[in-house]
């Protein structure tokens, strides 16, 4: 135990790389079997997953829980009108990345009230697009969060 606390404590001084954390993925999606499909999936490219069913969910975890690095989102959720969730949603986690995950009819709808980071429509073969997408996502996050890092060190000195 001794030793374990010790890395950790090395690991957060000067100099030293922070520890990785997981990328946490949040799945809403009014479909309890398309939910299930997709946290297994990115279970297995190795992320954190938290799961919504409806719309009141996604705020309880916007408002009550770490914020997730992407939120992958069918906008057809019961109980929420997609117009009035998304802005709730901004309103808290303005950086929130979002993938809509629907069909392309419920995307023509959605699309006109928010501007997704991207569009993945619902189909056979979809989840290679939205896996990739999702890693697309997250390394130019990751970039655009080292680059801001890099600029406020070199202010500070």
């Amino acid at each position: 135990m001794a030793h374990t606390l010790l890395f950790i404590i090395s690991n957060k001084l000067p100099g030293k790389k922070a520890l990785e954390k997981k990328i946490k993925i949040l799945i809403a999606d009014r479909n309890s079997n398309v939910r299930e499909f997709l946290r297994r999936e990115m279970l297995a490219e190795g992320y954190s997953v938290e799961l919504a069913e409806n719309g009141r969910e996604v705020l309880k975890w916007a408002y009550h829980r770490e914020p997730a690095d992407l939120l992958i989102l069918d906008p057809d959720l019961p109980d929420a009108e997609e117009s009035l969730l998304l802005k709730k949603l901004r309103q808290r986690i303005s950086y929130l990345p979002v993938v809509f995950h629907t069909f392309f009819s419920d995307y023509l709808t959605a699309s006109k009230i928010i501007n997704p980071t991207e569009f993945v429509e619902k189909g056979g073969s979809s989840i290679e697009k939205l896996k990739k997408v999702v890693k697309e996502i997250l390394n130019k996050t990751a970039e655009t969060e080292s680059v801001k890092r890099a600029s406020e060190e070199a202010e500070r000195g």
